[in-house]
């Protein structure tokens, strides 16, 4: 994939008890940025060296995931498939920059009721797809395999030892899998899950190497949907303060976590900190029209 833009550093905080870096994953491409980007890269390989020129794949009504493998097939020549969970979302198309930005790019989608995609990974489903689509190389939801935990292992590099900790938000954990495995035995990788409960320690488990890690199941907010004021006022306050943007389902949450720590006194005295901005930017368009609707604050995207 091209429009790999250096994914430089910029400091956040630096005072005699804490140093804090975030990690410009955001920056790497203007649609497939972020993890998306490092996940993707060895599976697009892949599906080449197979001689697929189908890509099929999972998603919600705002995926990131969804949007960033639509832009790689057209970018790179694969047709794409998104099987989106939610039926009456077919006719929602239009009111959904997500699906609508997907489909202008080139996905072709296969809309499911909830009950359906449970069952996603079923064999006898999966055969269905490939009777109606054809061959295709398969993606799973969030697109977390080994290739993609591969592709996130080149997330740090020898600029990133001198760190203490690394923090990043965690989805199905395939990022912080390859950020673990590329990490130093020194080193503290700390996860904020945007989802509720403590199972991703087992799916993390299947792709990390080391033991240096922890998550941190106190910053979800509810869910992967599910916000409060609290969270949109830090995010337009660290856009005002820092000029980062941070989405509200992962790194939004996370970087609110990470300030509520520091306030906490969780790290040691004189702690360097790396956090990774795994980008998610295009699903602040689908939360403000919620938010609108609710009446509530909505994220501050004016420049």
């Amino acid at each position: 994939m091209n429009f790999l833009k250096s994914n430089n550093q910029e400091i956040l905080i630096e005072n005699a008890d804490i140093t804090l870096f975030m990690k410009r994953e955001d920056l790497l491409h203007p649609i497939i940025s972020g993890n998306k980007y490092r996940k993707l890269k060895y599976n697009l390989a892949q599906a080449k060296n197979k001689k697929k020129d189908i890509l099929l794949t999972f998603g919600g009504a705002f995926s990131n995931h969804i949007l960033a493998v639509a832009a790689a097939g057209n970018e790179h020549h694969f047709k794409t498939i998104g099987v989106i969970r939610g039926e009456e979302l077919r006719f929602q198309i239009e009111n959904n920059a997500t699906l609508k930005k997907a489909q202008e790019l080139g996905m072709v989608f296969e809309f499911v009721t909830r009950e359906i995609y449970k069952g996603k990974e079923n064999q006898e489903f999966l055969n269905q797809l490939k009777e109606k689509f054809g061959d295709f190389y398969l993606l799973p939801e969030g697109g977390t395999n080994y290739l993609a935990v591969k592709g996130c292992e080149e997330i740090l590099n020898k600029d990133d030892v001198q760190f203490d900790y690394i923090c990043c938000a965690v989805g199905t954990g395939g990022t912080i899998s390859g950020i673990i495995n590329c990490s130093q035995n020194s080193q503290q990788v700390l996860g904020f899950p945007a989802l509720k409960g403590d199972f991703l320690r087992k799916d993390i488990c299947k792709f990390a190497t080391k033991c240096n890690w922890d998550l941190i199941l106190t910053y979800h907010f509810g869910g992967y949907a599910k916000v409060s004021p609290a969270l949109i006022t830090f995010i337009n306050e660290f856009y005002r303060k820092y000029s980062i943007r941070l989405d509200p389902v992962y790194t939004g949450k996370m970087m609110f976590g990470i300030f509520d720590l520091i306030e906490k006194n969780y790290f040691p005295k004189y702690s360097k900190i790396l956090v990774i901005h795994t980008g998610g930017l295009q699903g602040i368009i689908g939360m403000n029209k919620a938010l609108k609707q609710k009446k509530q604050l909505e994220i501050s995207v004016d420049d």
